[in-house]
């Protein structure tokens, strides 16, 4: 962001102090933090890109923390350091690499979950239903990502194409499954990857 001159949108930053118990608004104010990307920076800091609409999230978030005894400001502000934007953007770039990660672990264990139960003709439509879910539950998670994906590079490039790797390894089970269970026997073989 330091890149872009005076024009850059700079930050909100949402200071928030809660008391210590009950915990549960705490866990509230993290988990809503976390949903839409923002970082913290230190203990009750929080970062968001400076958009209209994340500073109407942190205005929101200000005022369920009050509404909980405690106290917060929701604020924008640009950095002062020359490299305060970029260890910015950095963090946010951690963030979503951990995520991204974690969802390449996944897809890989699903293509690999087929690979197995196809090795042992296991075409069965629990099987087929097990799988449709996971491959559901990774491309929901991919639009969650990519939503917080403030500094997108090719991370988002490389999880589209493994979402749509798996897609087709599922689509190619499905119809094994189909022509193992006699619905669709006229199907044709299809490849590992579900390419006909």
């Amino acid at each position: 962001m330091s890149d872009h001159g005076d024009d850059a949108p700079g930050w909100v930053l949402l200071l928030a102090q809660l008391p210590a118990s009950p915990s549960s608004p705490r866990v509230t104010l993290w988990r809503r933090a976390k949903a839409v990307g923002a970082v913290g920076l230190q203990n009750g800091a929080w970062v968001l890109p400076g958009s209209d609409d994340n500073v109407e999230f942190f205005r929101t978030l200000a005022a369920f923390v009050r509404d909980h005894n405690g106290a917060a400001h929701a604020l924008s502000v640009r950095t002062v350091e020359d490299t305060g934007d970029d260890e910015i953007v950095a963090r946010f770039r951690s963030e979503r690499s951990k995520e991204f990660a974690e969802l390449n672990e996944r897809g890989v264990a699903l293509l690999s979950e087929l690979d197995r139960e196809a090795s042992k003709g296991n075409f069965s439509f629990a099987e087929l239903e097990e799988n449709e879910q996971v491959l559901e539950r990774l491309a929901g998670w991919l639009d969650k990502i990519v939503a917080r994906d403030f500094f997108p590079d090719e991370r988002t490039k490389d999880a589209a194409e493994l979402l749509d790797r798996c897609r087709r390894a599922v689509e190619g089970f499905t119809a094994s499954v189909y022509r193992a269970e006699g619905v669709a026997p006229e199907l044709p073989p299809t490849t590992e990857t579900g390419e006909r």
